[in-house]
């Protein structure tokens, strides 16, 4: 008893100090590494490809931040037919994801059709990779564009391909974690990207040593091209542990050539809209109201009086809390079903959406930020999960890149939406937000039903 009232007293008296890393016993610290491992715990090809994607990832989403920056630097020159810096930019990052979004469909088929997802990444990510280094030669408006365009035809053969292959290496009881982690991995990097950004911009010019005379002495690179070479050393690492790592499951080959259809309406009669193209509409008004914030950017910092440091947290902000919640809401949606999570997220993102217009401080903005990200983070793997159970066998290209596409057509017109409603005042491109996402929610909670066929009911709503 005496020893148990001293080991009692020791922690208590830890406890005081603030020392909580004693109360850690060995015990305890092998079950926290045991439950991280399993929430992890997915084919090695889906984690290879996740930390694949979270590599290109840093490089695709420096640019986000980057080239509006370039465009209004004194370096990118030409005609631009009348149009304010903020329709330009709005328009550079929006084509990204309208030919991105464009050719998707026909890569998925393309992907579903031959029954090689591999060889599609490589495509893509060689092709992501020049077009990062063409930036350097990049001094007009028109280059900017040309390159961006090459750019959203390279990732279409990236995220189709990608999507199918974690779909078909996941069951029914593990597709939502299988998402949740690979869109962790993904968003790692894409929340890191902006982040860095920023800090590489501003920290050039850099010198470069010279490497067996092949460079002058003294020779310097500016911080744009500094931003331009990372990214395209990123896509050239996930270039490799794709080619070394990924291979197509035997499954993928042997059902190639079917015959795939994306339908409209719901042929069972039960519903007006087919669920999946239902949760397309659902992701498109979602990334849509992600999409507002980046073309945004001198005006944000304007109104809320601050630099882009600021900015660049409260973009990652939304991908922090992302990283956080993918995974355990993919392993929850497994447990619970798919639709609870992605009504809930809808509904959420209205709030969350509309409060952005009318904050006044960095830190604010940064705090809705982050709740706009749980709100999205409810409703990203959720919804793959629930399109990959009902996309047939040799069918997931073509059925996920639905949702694919429209998440990429969303990221596009929220640049695009931002851009022109600005001119109205600072409020209306998130008044704008949160009515599409009303329109989602409304969509999702009338038009898509539950695929688990057993779910347990959420904690606290015995439903």
């Amino acid at each position: 008893m005496g020893n148990d009232h001293d080991t009692n007293r020791a922690k208590s008296v830890s406890i005081r100090n603030g020392h909580w890393a004693s109360l850690r016993t060995p015990r305890e610290m092998e079950i926290s590494l045991r439950r991280l491992r399993a929430a992890f715990a997915v084919d090695r090809r889906v984690l290879t490809l996740a930390f694949a994607r979270m590599a290109d990832g840093i490089g695709n989403s420096f640019l986000i931040v980057v080239i509006p920056l370039y465009v209004t630097s004194d370096v990118v020159t030409g005609a631009t037919f009348g149009l304010s810096e903020s329709v330009i930019i709005g328009g550079i990052l929006s084509l990204f994801g309208f030919l991105n979004s464009s050719f998707q469909p026909f890569t998925g088929r393309l992907s579903d059709r031959t029954g090689r997802r591999k060889a599609f990444i490589l495509i893509g990510l060689a092709g992501l990779a020049m077009t990062n280094v063409a930036y350097v030669f990049a001094d007009t408006y028109q280059l900017l564009v040309l390159i961006r365009g090459l750019q959203g035809v390279s990732v279409a053969f990236i995220v189709p391909a990608s999507i199918a292959l974690v779909n078909e290496l996941a069951t029914t009881a593990d597709r939502g974690g299988n998402m949740g982690v690979y869109n962790t991995f993904r968003l790692v990097g894409f929340g890191a990207g902006p982040v860095a950004a920023g800090a590489v911009v501003n920290a050039g010019p850099y010198a470069v040593p010279s490497i067996a005379g092949f460079l002058p002495a003294g020779f310097t690179i500016d911080g744009f091209d500094a931003a331009f070479f990372v990214a395209a050393i990123t896509a050239a690492i996930s270039y490799v542990l794709v080619t070394i790592l990924i291979s197509d499951p035997e499954s993928t080959r042997e059902n190639a050539g079917a015959e795939l259809s994306i339908d409209v309406w719901d042929d069972s009669g039960s519903n007006v809209f087919d669920p999946i193209f239902t949760l397309g509409v659902a992701t498109l008004f979602l990334a849509t109201t992600i999409g507002l914030f980046a073309t945004i950017q001198p005006q944000i910092n304007d109104h809320l009086g601050q630099g882009s440091t600021w900015f660049g947290l409260q973009f990652a902000a939304f991908i922090v809390a992302q990283v956080l919640l993918q995974t355990p809401v993919g392993r929850a949606c497994d447990r619970y079903g798919r639709r609870p999570f992605i009504v809930l997220g809808m509904v959420f993102l209205i709030p969350t959406t509309l409060v952005q217009g009318f904050i006044g401080t960095s830190e604010m903005m940064f705090l809705a930020r982050l709740l706009q990200g749980v709100a999205g983070a409810m409703v990203f793997a959720p919804s793959l999960a629930l399109a990959g159970d009902l996309a047939g066998a040799g069918e997931s290209g073509s059925k996920l890149s639905v949702l694919t596409m429209a998440f990429g057509f969303g990221i596009a017109v929220g640049p695009l939406a931002s851009g022109l409603l600005i001119g109205y005042g600072f409020r209306w491109p998130f008044v704008f937000g949160a009515v599409i996402a009303t329109l989602g929610a409304l969509l999702v909670f009338t038009q898509v039903e539950e695929t688990l066929e057993t779910a347990a009911s959420l904690p606290g709503t015995g439903s």
